[in-house]
């Protein structure tokens, strides 16, 4: 639909972003994070590459225009893990290790195992409904919230001796206080008026350094909020508020609306207020229906931060219009940090430009939100070059449609997402086929992805080697593999996914409809970045994929290789969707191209098959009320539709991670795997309840050790996992696995890991 634009704008609107990609341009924070880690540089080095970085992105966003350059929006790891640093909220087990400020924050990040002891790293989640994990704090009755870090107020001095004016930015306090984990009688509240101190303590040094703005993160605004939520946000900022001083507060939002305390925030004091309106579906409701302060500046999200397809500037002007009746003052804004998007196109060699002219990463939003910033202070930006190059981009055909493809989906009957016999008939004929001993042990699929790995896949990348030659290698890969499990004693081996770079690029690159990037890493957690394939048109596949190589693994061995799958929900969210057709439609054309992977691997004689859905969660909506009706209803169907019609002896395996599964417990049952390995152990094995009280009927392996951490446990500590398991878990459904794969470990601590693993596993078989 169109709208008319009036012609009343006579001065460039100011603008912002919420935040800036961390690792560069060309990933040059995670290469020295990593260096560090293995004691090839010093901290001096660290450091000094971390302030050329910062230095580097706020040019970057100066040159481009940008008016209000966010500060401390930086991360070695992560920010809330930043925020619980700087506010003293750092458990006794780290601070007994004695080491330096920088050691101690990495083994709350990564855990640490060494001479000043052995601690695991605190629980990882996802941030809301993103691919990137943040740290969780963990605060027990003892600890004491107090402002004890540096690390805003040197990023802000370093800006400063740039020339470069920011606005600090900093997790809130009130979605640091919902996200935190409270190890002891003590809840959040309890907390608040210490941690609102610390907050005060912090503005207070930072007026004195000349802030005009601070930038408050506060997304738990979005979620469901109940009563007594909405009374510790309002306590929290009743205290923090008055004593701001001089320097102005915004209170930035995303990921959602704010629909559940607009009318209580309008009414406090903060001097900005910032509003998603591209996720947020009540947001230009909430303004039009309540107005909007006349002493507040409104912030306002409308350059999508979370995708990579171009701003539609006849779009945004038209909503900047509707906005301008309601508020005197807006600033045009990104509707969260760029942090979730590729650095630039730039880096993009082989990307044809009917392709990526539809398309702005990072650095090409700045130059839209500038852009559209300038178009506003035209007398009439219909006539002007940028406005109309945008319109006719966006009245252009998009390529690689497919009837046939659309077709497939628009048959789709009821039938096929039910499979049968029902899960507990199909678990007695396979436990006769498979025969597999009490805890049966395996692993998530991946194995350390070693030099000569990187190397075999590159030489073919580039043409200096022919896919025999590859492939050759490839199979020499899989061949050490599962004679390493056979080894190890590990009961269902996998083959160790030597010919994928990563678990949905991977698949993308077999499937027509996508489109791939050279340089396009998005920070995942820490120093791990992904590189989203991009779904550009309807998805199908034209071939086999996997089942060359499973069939060969297959043939080493008498003992069951899995099939190793990424499921149609996570291909789609660890890819950039289109906005063109709707997330369903596209689930369903994902599904359709794995099912018919599923049916080969049967047929070449696998009779095991783990499909990962490791981001089933991620897209779910932030409301509960709009779960089914938006997301589960067709997230879980599409799924069911990738195993429907397997034969009942053929076992299908699932893997979820690092995202709290306790509340859709019930419908994870619902997606009718046989089996289903959950990330555990940095969740403290919460989810056990979870599985206990609604009487889980698939079989399941909740993680027993922590993968993202280069400790190796010991036996005594996988056993312990295990007994506890045990107490909510019948021993009959009980797999045992790691946390997730193991892709980004080195081989030793891999084999000392799943050498202790198995013993574990045997210790118990006497038990039991």
């Amino acid at each position: 639909m169109k709208n008319e634009v009036s012609l009343e704008w006579r001065k460039v609107m100011n603008n912002t972003i919420v935040g800036f990609p961390r690792v560069g341009k060309l990933r040059e924070l995670k290469f020295i994070s990593e260096k560090y880690f293995r004691g090839e540089v010093n901290k001096e080095e660290l450091l000094q590459v971390a302030k050329e970085l910062r230095a580097e992105h706020w040019k970057f966003q100066k040159n481009a225009g940008v008016g209000m350059i966010p500060s401390n929006d930086f991360s070695f790891y992560d920010g809330v893990l930043d925020a619980a640093v700087l506010f003293n909220v750092i458990p006794k087990k780290y601070k007994d290790l004695q080491l330096d400020d920088i050691d101690t924050y990495f083994a709350m990040a990564r855990g640490y195992q060494g001479k000043a002891g052995d601690v695991k790293a605190l629980a990882m989640k996802k941030w809301f409904n993103t691919n990137y994990h943040y740290l969780v704090p963990e605060i027990d009755d003892d600890t004491e919230i107090k402002l004890v870090g540096e690390k805003p107020f040197q990023e802000y001095h370093e800006a400063s001796q740039l020339g470069i004016q920011t606005k600090p930015v900093i997790v809130g306090p009130f979605t640091f206080l919902k996200l935190a984990k409270y190890q002891g009688r003590k809840l959040a509240a309890d907390f608040a008026d210490e941690l609102a101190d610390a907050y005060i303590a912090m503005i207070r040094k930072i007026e004195g350094l000349g802030a005009e703005w601070i930038q408050f993160d506060e997304p738990s605004l979005v979620t469901d909020l109940i009563d007594d939520d909405l009374k510790l946000f309002a306590g929290l900022y009743e205290k923090i508020l008055p004593a701001k001083g001089g320097t102005k507060i915004l209170l930035q939002t995303y990921f959602g609306d704010i629909r559940d305390c607009y009318k209580e925030i309008v009414e406090l004091d903060f001097d900005g207020i910032g509003l998603d309106f591209v996720e947020g579906k009540e947001s230009f409701s909430l303004v039009e229906k309540y107005g909007f302060p006349k002493d507040k500046v409104l912030f306002a999200g409308l350059v999508n931060g979370k995708n990579i397809w171009k701003s539609n500037y006849e779009k945004i002007l038209s909503s900047l219009e509707v906005l301008k009746r309601h508020t005197d003052e807006m600033v045009l804004s990104t509707t969260c940090s760029l942090l979730h998007v590729p650095y630039t196109l730039e880096n993009e060699s082989s990307l044809k430009p009917e392709i990526s002219q539809f398309f702005a990463f990072a650095l090409e939003k700045l130059q839209e939100l500038n852009e559209i910033s300038i178009l506003t202070e035209t007398d009439d930006f219909r006539v002007e070059k940028e406005y109309l190059e945008n319109k006719e981009l966006f009245e252009k055909e998009r390529l690689y449609q497919s009837e046939d493809v659309k077709k497939q989906v628009n048959e789709l009957k009821e039938n096929d997402f039910v499979r049968l016999p029902v899960r507990s008939e199909r678990a007695i004929i396979q436990k006769s086929k498979l025969k597999l001993p009490l805890f049966p042990t395996t692993t998530i699929g991946s194995f350390p992805q070693t030099i000569e790995v990187k190397k075999n896949r590159t030489q073919f990348k580039k043409g200096e080697i022919d896919k025999a030659t590859y492939d050759a290698k490839v199979n020499e890969f899989i061949s050490d593999c599962i004679r390493e499990q056979e080894n190890m004693g590990i009961d269902v081996l996998v083959h160790g996914e030597y010919e994928r770079n990563d678990m949905v690029e991977f698949f993308g690159e077999n499937l027509e409809g996508y489109v791939f990037t050279e340089k396009a890493w998005v920070q995942s957690y820490g120093t791990r970045c992904v590189k989203p394939p991009i779904i550009f048109g309807d998805v199908k596949r034209t071939k086999p994929i996997t089942t060359e190589y499973l069939k060969y693994a297959q043939s080493l061995t008498d003992k069951p290789v899995k099939g190793m799958l990424t499921g149609p929900v996570t291909i789609l969210n660890w890819s950039f969707p289109r906005e063109d057709i709707s997330l369903k439609e596209m689930a369903f054309q994902i599904g359709i191209a794995i099912r018919e992977e599923v049916n080969d691997l049967e047929n070449a004689g696998i009779k095991i098959i783990q499909i990962d859905e490791a981001a089933l969660k991620e897209k779910l909506p932030i409301r509960k009320s709009d779960w089914y009706k938006e997301y589960l209803d067709w997230a879980i169907p599409a799924f069911r539709l990738c195993h429907s019609n397997v034969k009942s002896e053929t076992q299908i395996h699932t893997h979820m991670c690092y995202s709290e599964f306790d509340e859709i417990i019930k419908d994870i049952d619902n997606m009718d795997a046989d089996v289903i390995s959950f990330e555990a152990s940095r969740s403290k094995l919460t989810i056990l309840e979870a599985i206990k009280e609604n009487n889980f009927e698939t079989e399941v392996g909740p993680g027993v050790y922590d993968i993202h951490s280069p400790r190796v446990p010991s036996v005594d500590e996988i056993v312990k996992a295990l007994e506890k398991m045990l107490g909510k878990i019948d021993k009959n459904k009980l797999w045992i696995n790691p946390d997730c794969g193991l892709k980004t470990r080195g081989i030793t601590e891999t084999k000392e890991s799943l050498k202790n693993l198995v013993a574990a596993a045997n210790i118990l078989r006497e038990q039991y």
